[in-house]
């Protein structure tokens, strides 16, 4: 159970999730069936104005960091990917995990638990942009790029943005039931829950290529998804042997054909799943899978939801995507 939130406030920090920690945790719901929170802003010197992240705009926080100490749950909105944290903000974190307290990280907010000892030996994750720089930073964890957010137990990280929105609902719903998760969602009119396997969305852009002759038969492939390829084939066409072909792919995109061509298909698959209302099959055979079933399967694999999840979240037409 969780009634005591509180939120720490930093110079720099981001507007949109610090907003979101308010929006969740911060208003008083209690005429809707959610259970009040005791909501405290935390920052090092109470009353003092400090800079967010939107020019003009300053914040000041009603309440210590001692407040942080005795609540049942802390936040940590980016303050950015910094490394020069306060030795007070560091120990007022960590004595509130020692007390038993959870803490939810937000993007680059969990930069500043690994610098107060927090994921030693922990999973986390964070926005992909930060994902090598925080695992650079700290070895001893282990950083997820690809998911929503990461839940530790009394250690909760989370991508960036509208991760973050996730994270908060799924910290409500572990504590307090999807009943009042539900309806703060439902009051923020965001979706009530996004599992924290599902990838972070990052665009896969095509992979550049200097070789002449490769780049002429990558974008043939790309125009002709729909068509099966073989390699003997696609080295014909690149006027080299099988081998040669495949060593010389391999060595300007980093990927064998097969996969290069499987996630080009994917990435159409998304675009027809975003702007079209066409079937499932339909999609499968425009994009080059063939079926349904191995669309589903590789679709899966490489965005971390089903097609028709994706379609629901992220689709023009919002009508059940059919087979």
């Amino acid at each position: 159970m969780i009634s005591k939130v509180a939120t720490l406030l930093l110079d720099r920090v981001s507007m949109f999730e610090f907003g979101v920690v308010c929006e969740v945790f911060g208003i008083d719901r209690t005429a809707h069936g959610v259970p009040p929170f005791d909501f405290r802003i935390c920052g090092i010197r109470p009353g003092e104005p400090l800079a967010s992240i939107t020019p003009g705009l300053t914040l000041s926080a009603d309440y210590g960091l001692d407040s942080l100490r005795d609540a049942d749950l802390v936040v940590v909105p980016p303050p950015g990917a910094q490394s020069d944290f306060p030795v007070e903000v560091l120990d007022a974190v960590r004595g509130a995990a020692d007390a038993g307290a959870i803490v939810l990280s937000l993007c680059s907010g969990v930069f500043l638990l690994g610098e107060a000892g927090l994921l030693d030996g922990r999973k986390c994750t964070t926005h992909w942009e930060y994902v090598e720089e925080l695992a650079t930073r700290f070895p001893t964890a282990t950083v997820d790029p690809d998911v929503l957010f990461v839940d530790e137990g009394n250690l909760v990280t989370s991508a960036g943005t509208a991760a973050g929105i996730d994270a908060c609902l799924h910290v409500v719903r572990r504590e307090l039931g999807s009943t009042v998760a539900n309806t703060i969602a439902r009051r923020m009119v965001v979706p009530p829950q996004r599992d924290g396997g599902q990838r972070q969305f990052i665009e896969q852009p095509v992979v550049a290529c200097t070789s002449d002759s490769l780049s002429e038969t990558m974008a043939w492939m790309s125009e002709n998804l729909e068509l099966p390829h073989t390699i003997d084939e696609l080295a014909a066409r690149s006027s080299m042997s099988t081998r040669t072909f495949a060593r010389k792919f391999a060595a300007e995109t980093g990927t064998t054909p097969v996969k290069w061509l499987t996630t080009q298909r994917v990435l159409y698959a998304r675009q027809l799943l975003e702007g079209t209302d066409l079937g499932l099959e339909a999609i499968s055979r425009r994009s080059g899978f063939g079926s349904g079933a191995l669309l589903r399967h590789h679709f899966n694999r490489v965005v971390g939801v089903a097609p028709a999840d994706y379609r629901r979240r992220f689709g023009c037409n919002t009508a059940e995507l059919t087979q």
